[in-house]
């Protein structure tokens, strides 16, 4: 037996040495798995509090050598050696023993799956629409967009490189990465001609490089050129076919902006469209429009690397053409229902409505029936019994009405049917009533000589018969009267009164059914001459 007392308060790291104190004790010689270390502390107590003067010296003697080195020469023991070998020697074969039963007992541990290995780190894709925002003397002030295709990897920022112009030289300008999509390249010498890329850089690298298509030009733009578009032409400018086009558009911009202009972004024939440009506006002249003319015109203002669009829509329209087809549907009683299709040619613009127009077989004249109408399908009605119609229909829009119409190939015919017509009865209305006079006579003033005249008016049914008196007394056909009564207006004309002539004056009306009397009083005043 070995002197020394074997480790038991220590885990797996001292299993070494324990197997090679027990090693003259037949034992199976396979390494203890980790769970015979965790018996181990458990017996721990009980010996420590058998025995608790060789614990010490046990973990003293904690930190022993390997078994593949010398071991060291025993500590000299205590006054009672013996007796704490005997006990360390059964403390040591307990603990041998527990281990081999817990690791006989403990089932193994599932091994944890192997984690999948990394994505491999891959850069971004380019970054996106870079162009020169502004410039001046010493700087030159560009922005993009981040790249399409950023990755797991994500992106750590962007890297500014420039050359001149004729060299490859590219350097970069910013020390520390670029977070933000705008960069001002700064301290530059005025007139020299840069070549600008930049490129994104994450964990995986570089990517691909975004660069300006053209060389800048180290140089502050005295106007940017900017493109004033007029505000009609900011809509869809529609015109007819022959009509002349002239369209004026201002610009701004120094020095002298150069003007390109494009049709559906091609360049345009210059033997339909005409382009004169000054230094403040450009003239689009077309002097008879067709319908190819129709598009997208683009007007561009470029100085220098800055430059300036705007766009306007130009329609060149016409009458339309016929419906493609009319057809009569159906006849019942003294209605037709008619159906056609919209035209083939709506003239360049949409189809405002339809006119039907019908026609009696016997006379051939066309009448409208229905205009600015916008379905497909109508019926017409209060046709005439016994006729036969024809049908045909005109197409409209912004221009107006078609040509030539389509004319339906069927025809209507209206037929006769046993109806009697009885007309209601209607009871007469009485309107017989007695003379009533609706103005009445006004008392008046004349002065010798001078004409005067009477007037009321009266009503009555049948017509009243009128008379006129002077005091009582009819006037009759005194030719100094004149007696007018038109339309129920009664008049009586006194000419060239007298002193005499002043009195109660009475319009009396008669008829079937009673009498009405009006009276006024006239008075003559005599005429005074001045000396």
């Amino acid at each position: 037996m070995p002197s020394k007392p074997a480790p038991i308060k220590k885990a797996a790291g001292k299993e070494p040495a324990k197997k090679q104190e027990a090693a003259p004790e037949p034992a199976p010689e396979a390494a203890p798995e980790p769970a015979p270390a965790e018996a181990a502390p458990e017996a721990a107590p009980a010996e420590a509090e058998a025995a608790p003067a060789e614990a010490a010296p046990a973990e003293g003697e904690a930190p022993a050598a390997p078994p593949a080195e010398e071991p060291k020469p025993p500590t000299p023991p205590p006054a009672d050696a013996s007796l704490c070998s005997s006990h360390a020697a059964n403390n040591n074969a307990n603990a041998y023993l527990t281990s081999a039963e817990a690791a006989e007992a403990a089932p193994e541990e599932p091994k944890p799956p192997t984690p999948p290995p990394p994505p491999p780190k891959e850069p971004t894709s380019a970054p996106l629409d870079l162009f020169v925002e502004d410039k001046n003397d010493t700087s030159v002030s560009i922005i993009w967009s981040q790249p399409e295709i950023v990755g797991h990897t994500g992106l750590d920022g962007y890297t500014i490189e420039v050359c001149k112009d004729g060299t490859e030289d590219w350097k970069a300008v910013n020390e520390e990465l670029q977070k933000s999509c705008r960069y001002v390249i700064k301290n530059q010498t005025t007139g020299d001609r840069l070549k600008i890329r930049v490129v994104a850089v994450n964990a995986g690298g570089r990517s691909p490089p975004v660069a300006l298509l053209e060389a800048v030009l180290v140089k502050e733009v005295a106007d940017r050129p900017k493109v004033r578009l007029p505000r009609f032409l900011r809509q869809r400018y529609v015109a007819n076919v022959g009509a002349k086009i002239n369209l004026t558009i201002p610009f701004t911009g120094k020095p002298k902006p150069v003007v390109t202009w494009t049709k559906n972004g091609q360049p345009l024939d210059t033997k339909r469209v005409n382009i004169r440009s000054s230094d403040r506006d450009s003239i689009l002249f077309i002097r008879t429009a067709e319908r190819e003319d129709s598009g997208v015109y683009e007007m561009c203002v470029k100085v220098e690397d800055f430059d300036d669009k705007a766009s306007l829509i130009l329609q060149i329209v016409e009458l339309p053409g016929p419906p493609a087809s009319v057809k009569i549907v159906d006849t019942w009683g003294f209605n037709v229902a008619l159906e056609w299709t919209p035209p083939t040619d709506n003239g360049n613009t949409e189809i405002t409505g339809y006119t039907i127009q019908k026609a009696d077989k016997k006379t051939g004249d066309w009448f409208t029936v229905l205009e600015h109408y916008h379905r497909l399908n109508a019926t017409i009605s209060d046709l005439i019994m016994g006729n036969t119609y024809k049908f045909k229909v005109f197409s409209e829009n912004k221009c107006g009405i078609s040509e030539d119409a389509t004319i339906a190939k069927e025809e209507a015919k209206i037929l006769k049917t046993g109806i009697e017509y009885k007309p209601p009865e209607y009871k007469e209305h009485d309107f017989s009533e007695p003379p009533k006079f609706t103005t009445n006579l006004t008392d008046r003033a004349t002065t010798v000589g001078y004409s005067t005249k009477l007037l009321c008016s009266v009503r009555g049914s049948p017509k009243p018969k009128v008379q006129w008196m002077k005091n009582q007394m009819i006037i009759g056909d005194d030719p100094k009267y004149r007696q007018i009564c038109v339309q129920g207006i009664c008049s009586l004309e006194i000419r060239r009164p007298g002193n005499f002539d002043g009195g109660v004056y009475s319009c009396k009306a008669k008829n079937d059914h009673g009498e009405a009397t009006v009276s006024c009083k006239l008075e003559v005043k005599r005429k005074f001459l001045s000396f």
